[in-house]
């Protein structure tokens, strides 16, 4: 049998505001029964005709009297409103000031964690495009702030519990608060090319090492996009008609690629992994650190650190040195048994 909580134990747990809006309610039904049977005792009336007269009294509604009212019953009518209603119209206040409060608390909350990120990607635009970023961004549990300005998407976001600001992208003291000092990119998805030219340039101005992928509806903007300060350039129009000529030229090719590319299923998926300095892979081959042995994974192609060339295909005499990406192909536990072991400082694993 549960242990019975009393009343009072129940009631200090809640804050001050809390407790006088219950005090509030409990006191306004028992006002209204007090209504009730006064107007019974005094006038005579049914309990019915006491509880409506009681009750369009405490409400203010304004409806006519059930019946004609005494002297005594007038004056009892003046003191239970005066009574009633002012205790209402404490609960109300204090109810507004608990849905505010509620409100700055969790804007501040929400503040906090964004204060608290570092190398995290700010998205600008939550439309079609965003919100497909912000779900692989999520899969990946990639750390993330979604900047937009309309309220509705504000409250969606808030709901997921997705890291927002409900701003202007192009303001600078909103990219401020997401963080851009701190990011490691800058995702602008915003609908007119003029928009994202001006982000980019805002973000390039306040962070120099920042990622920027900017979105283009019209690729003749790729040119401003970049010279303003953007790393990438996508055109969502024309990766569709690519991707639909890929389907009907090579739809064998695209199957793959569609199989590779899925991030939320369990098959096969494509990654970036660094070398890093003192790794067990650095200054040797493919081959000599026995690279199929250690991880079921495939290594298709290699960027070297200091030309930024990259090689597809390399063979297993290629040399892979500290600093390389390797882009390799597998199952997402051996690419993740890559990351924490083959490209970390370390020994080298065992067979």
């Amino acid at each position: 049998m549960l242990p019975q909580i009393p009343v009072s134990k129940r009631l200090s747990d809640l804050g001050t505001e809390q407790r006088e809006v219950i005090i509030c309610g409990v006191f306004l039904m028992t006002w209204l029964g007090i209504g009730t049977l006064s107007y019974a005792a005094i006038e005579q009336w049914p309990l019915l005709d006491g509880l409506y007269m009681s009750f369009i009294t405490l409400t203010t509604i304004g409806f006519s009297e059930t019946h004609d009212l005494s002297n005594a019953g007038r004056i009892f009518t003046i003191l239970f409103a005066f009574v009633g209603i002012g205790v209402a119209a404490f609960g109300a206040t204090r109810v507004a000031q608990m849905v505010v409060s509620a409100r700055i608390i969790r804007e501040r909350r929400l503040a906090r964690r964004i204060r608290r990120m570092e190398s995290h990607y700010i998205i600008c635009g939550y439309g079609r495009i965003g919100r497909r970023v912000v779900k692989d961004l999520r899969a990946k549990h990639t750390p993330l702030v979604v900047l937009d300005r309309k309220h509705a998407i504000a409250e969606e976001l808030r709901k997921e519990d997705i890291p927002h600001i409900q701003g202007d992208a192009t303001d600078e003291a909103t990219l401020k608060s997401a963080g851009i000092e701190r990011a490691s990119g800058l995702i602008t998805l915003l609908p007119e090319d003029s928009l994202n030219v001006f982000v980019t340039l805002l973000g390039r101005d306040l962070n120099s090492d920042l990622f920027i992928m900017a979105r283009t509806t019209n690729d003749g903007n790729r040119r401003r996009l970049l010279q303003a300060g953007a790393s990438r350039v996508v055109a969502p129009t024309n990766i569709g008609a690519i991707r639909m000529a890929q389907v009907i030229l090579r739809p064998n090719v695209d199957d793959f690629l569609t199989h590779v590319l899925k991030t939320d299923e369990n098959g096969l998926i494509m990654d970036e992994v660094v070398v890093e300095a003192d790794s067990f892979l650095a200054g040797k081959t493919l081959a000599s650190a026995r690279f199929r042995q250690h991880f079921e994974a495939i290594v298709l192609s290699v960027i070297r650190a200091d030309s930024k060339e990259q090689r597809f295909n390399p063979g297993p005499h290629d040399p892979i040195n500290s600093g390389d990406m390797l882009i390799v192909l597998g199952s997402q536990e051996m690419i993740d048994g890559l990351k924490s072991t083959g490209c970390t400082p370390g020994n080298e694993p065992a067979a």
